[in-house]
């Protein structure tokens, strides 16, 4: 996989084109704030900063769903960074892309009473996915504890990743519509 390449846009001056080349970060960190008010923002920032660094869709429409999966996780079984005890307070949401165009996602919050673990839901649950979900469209991933109680969740995403059996992996066992209708004969 050849890494990302900044956008480049040709400018005209007097007939004649430059190409000029525009500084897009390809490292950003926001705090978010610690419940679901946050989320939309953070995910539209990290599409927009990811499609102008030259990142492949498929590679930002993942990540954005990895991000939203952390962020939902870290909000439901973490504790806020900062002032937790008050019920304030926010939660950290980073990304970055290496020189070998590997995208790294993380989120950092302020600890919890779980360690972030994949689930085994039933079929019927509504929840418990997440860790699931980013499984199957990570390259990897992986925890990482801070001397101050802080947790992160990092995730790398690289393009071609995404595993075959995505749908399989986060979702129940295969369901045959034809099948719904038999016992209406």
């Amino acid at each position: 996989m050849g890494a990302f390449t900044p956008w480049r846009g040709a400018k005209e001056v007097s007939g004649v084109a430059f190409v000029v080349a525009q500084e897009v970060p390809t490292s950003s960190s926001m705090a978010v704030p610690h419940g679901p008010a946050g989320v939309g923002e953070a995910r539209h920032r990290m599409r927009e900063q990811l499609n102008r660094s030259g990142v492949p869709e498929t590679v930002v429409d993942d990540a954005v769903l990895i991000l939203s999966e952390l962020l939902s996780n870290a909000c439901r079984h973490g504790r806020p960074l900062g002032n937790g005890d008050a019920g304030d307070g926010d939660v950290r949401a980073a990304w970055r892309v290496d020189k070998a165009g590997r995208l790294t996602v993380e989120v950092t919050d302020g600890g919890g009473p779980t360690r972030p673990v994949p689930a085994t839901p039933s079929v019927t649950a509504r929840g418990g996915r997440g860790l699931n979900i980013i499984t199957a469209l990570a390259q990897e991933w992986g925890v990482r504890d801070s001397a101050t109680g802080e947790v992160t969740v990092w995730v790398i995403v690289t393009e071609g990743h995404r595993r075959e059996d995505f749908a399989a992996r986060v979702g129940g066992p295969p369901f045959d519509f034809a099948d719904a209708f038999d016992d209406l004969d």
